[in-house]
């Protein structure tokens, strides 16, 4: 990475920006003169050694990881690349619909549309920066391929392929990687089921069936116990399949109420928040003696919790409220049913002590607790820009438009935080992408589908193919080329707050009302950031029914400002300040620039207090100069920005 100081900038060399395009579109060539041909059979004592002996480089890094792109810079700086702009729809059909396929049946460059493939993982994982492979069998052991996970490879801070030995694959797409080797590629992670042994229970034998439901239970609690939550939700799943059968439930309901009740408190843990609530609410008993109002009270306030973590803060209120009637003693329900209303009341009226907030923030809590105010705002269609954010009332310059918490932000000292290369097959761009913040926003919407419309319905270059459904009986589906590209036109930098932010680790996040708002060079509105909680204030009076703007990019720059706009967010700005200065035409351009520049050193090296005339003249010159650069009726009612810095050391230098 070639960089300044700070390390805030990396410089591709020519050479290594054409290996990327040449390795991206050797490939597709590749795939599509192979598309079709049947799959060429491996040698397994072969592959395995390959697995192998790659696993072992890759834990000692001794071999290069052909992921990764050699930067301008210091030696053996490097940083992942992705391609992007191939997408395709995760599977939308549950697995009992899918017809059973073999290894041997597969063929080249190929999305097996309705078919399903069986796999037992019989290698080490190879674990790489931005994929994890290793290799496969069919169930049989006849076969052995490649199997890939890119990019999304983790849930629970857990290798996929190493959380399973068996797996069964929707829609196997059949592909090469860029080094040209074939291989069963998984993009979308739900497309990737984890299989877990079951217990086998014969006919009607209830004894049965409740000792094999009891099992599952203790050894969901021993996990719990040593913090393994995802070896205990699976417990605890295992478990209530069993408990649930007909025959079991009728004669011993508190037995998966208990399930239901453990894994509530499990799926908060992993921030499974909508399962949370619905197993909470799955345990209660409606009892009325003490031991069963206990147990309905844990299960209330569990479901609180979630309801808080998701925002949900009326319904939360509701939960804390239900736990103080079956446990009026319990002094934590009586705290969070505090907080549940002071967050209800701050998303009616936007009333944020931010004072209080300010200080409850640092880098181990850069979250606010703070609910999201929307009610000044409104959604609607924008004249050539698609949608925008509007005015429900009249607001005028300091007020608070709007008030949000992120659907999902990672901060620079954040293990999440991670920058790609990404060269997009659409538009031949290679870009710097917080590929860290897209893998983030998936596995929230993976535990949490309840929100997937908000993330969804923002804008992103590719539609899904128009596919709407979000579940189904395997589970929550995301598109994860969606996720990418609305994250790459929707996201924001809240600033470096914390510390630990630079270009290979960004902090980014996505407020989904916020990305509503269009850009405009002239903004009536402008952000601040409070920890993750962003604050939307007017700059300019703001009359109901008008839309709310904001500056993307503010360089002073026209055409670096246009260049950015058009690259990141993929349009040109019209505002009137922008034709204004298309207008003046490129020398009238780079005059101003240049006289800015001028002004602008001057600023940084002179004192305004205390000045002397000759000091406050040369300023006036500056100052008249850059003005005489815009046309008086061109730039009429107009900002003149690149004289605000002179000017304002100007007005406190001779305050006459």
């Amino acid at each position: 990475m070639a960089s300044h100081a700070k390390q805030n900038t990396i410089f591709l060399t020519e050479q290594e920006t054409e290996r990327i395009r040449a390795t991206v579109k050797r490939r597709v060539q590749s795939c599509l003169r192979q598309k079709g041909n049947a799959r060429e059979p491996r040698d397994k004592t072969a592959a395995l050694q390959q697995a192998t002996g790659a696993s072992l480089m890759a834990d000692m890094g001794g071999a290069p990881d052909p992921d990764m792109a050699q930067t301008q810079g210091r030696q053996g700086d490097t940083i992942p690349v992705l391609a992007v702009g191939q997408p395709y729809p995760p599977c939308a059909v549950s697995l009992h619909h899918l017809q059973a396929m073999k290894i041997a049946d597969l063929r080249m460059e190929t999305h097996h549309r309705g078919r399903q493939l069986r796999i037992q993982r019989i290698s080490p994982v190879v674990d790489l920066a931005a994929r994890s492979w290793a290799m496969v069998q069919d169930e049989h052991g006849e076969e052995t391929e490649r199997l890939e996970v890119c990019l999304h490879k983790v849930r629970h801070g857990e290798d996929v392929l190493e959380s399973a030995k068996t797996f069964i694959i929707k829609d196997p797409y059949f592909t090469l990687t860029d080094q040209g080797e074939p291989t069963l590629r998984i993009d979308h992670l739900s497309d990737l089921v984890v299989c877990h042994d079951e217990p086998t229970i014969h006919g009607s034998d209830v004894a049965a069936a409740e000792k094999a439901a009891t099992a599952c239970k203790q050894r969901g609690n021993a996990a719990l116990k040593q913090q393994d939550l995802p070896l205990a939700h699976v417990e605890y799943s295992r478990g209530l399949r069993t408990a649930n059968q007909s025959l079991l439930a009728e004669n011993h309901p508190d037995l998966a109420r208990d399930l239901f009740r453990n894994r509530a408190y499990v799926n908060l843990l992993l921030e499974q928040y909508d399962e949370a609530i619905s197993d909470a609410r799955a345990s209660l008993t409606g009892r009325d003696d003490q031991r069963s109002r206990e147990l309905d009270g844990k299960a209330h306030f569990r479901a609180g919790c979630a309801a808080y973590h998701l925002g949900n803060y009326e319904e939360a209120k509701q939960f804390f409220q239900h736990q103080q009637k079956v446990s009026p003693d319990d002094k934590d329900a009586r705290k969070e049913l505090n907080r549940a209303e002071k967050r209800v009341q701050e998303s009616k009226n936007g009333a944020y002590d931010l004072v209080k907030i300010s200080r409850g923030l640092s880098q181990k809590c850069p979250r606010a607790d703070a609910a999201t105010f929307l009610e000044n705002t409104r959604i609607k269609d924008s004249p050539g820009r698609g949608r925008g954010l509007f005015a429900v009332r009249d607001m005028g310059v300091g007020d608070i438009v709007m008030g949000e918490r992120p659907v999902c932000c990672v901060w620079g000292h954040e293990s999440d935080a991670f920058t790609a290369m990404t060269y997009d097959l659409r538009d031949d761009k290679i870009r710097f992408s917080p590929v860290g913040l897209t893998k983030a926003i998936v596995q929230k919407l993976l535990s949490n589908p309840s929100q997937m419309a908000t993330v969804m319905d923002l804008y992103g270059d590719w539609d899904g193919g128009g596919k709407t459904e979000v579940l189904n009986q395997d589970g929550p589906m995301v598109d994860v080329f969606r996720v990418h590209d609305i994250m790459s036109r929707n996201a924001f930098h809240p600033g470096n707050q914390f510390g630990g932010d630079d270009v290979r680790s960004p902090s980014t996040g996505l407020w989904a009302h916020a990305a509503y708002i269009n850009h405009s060079c002239i903004a009536n509105a402008k952000k601040e950031y409070f920890g993750d909680l962003i604050i939307l204030r007017a700059t300019k009076p703001i009359r109901a029914g008008e839309e709310i703007f904001h500056t993307y990019q503010d360089s002073l720059d026209y055409d670096a400002r246009q260049t950015a706009l058009m690259t990141t967010w993929g349009f040109e700005c019209r505002c009137g300040l922008c034709t204004a200065e298309q207008a003046d035409g490129i020398e009238v351009r780079n005059r101003r620039l240049e006289l800015a520049g001028e002004a602008d050193a001057f600023v940084e090296k002179t004192a305004w207090a205390g000045a002397k005339r000759l000091a406050i003249r040369k300023a006036q010159r500056l100052a008249q100069s850059i003005d005489e650069t815009y046309d008086a009726d061109r730039y009429k009612d107009l900002p003149r920005r690149h004289s605000e810095n002179i000017r304002a050391w100007l007005r406190k230098a001779s305050p006459r």
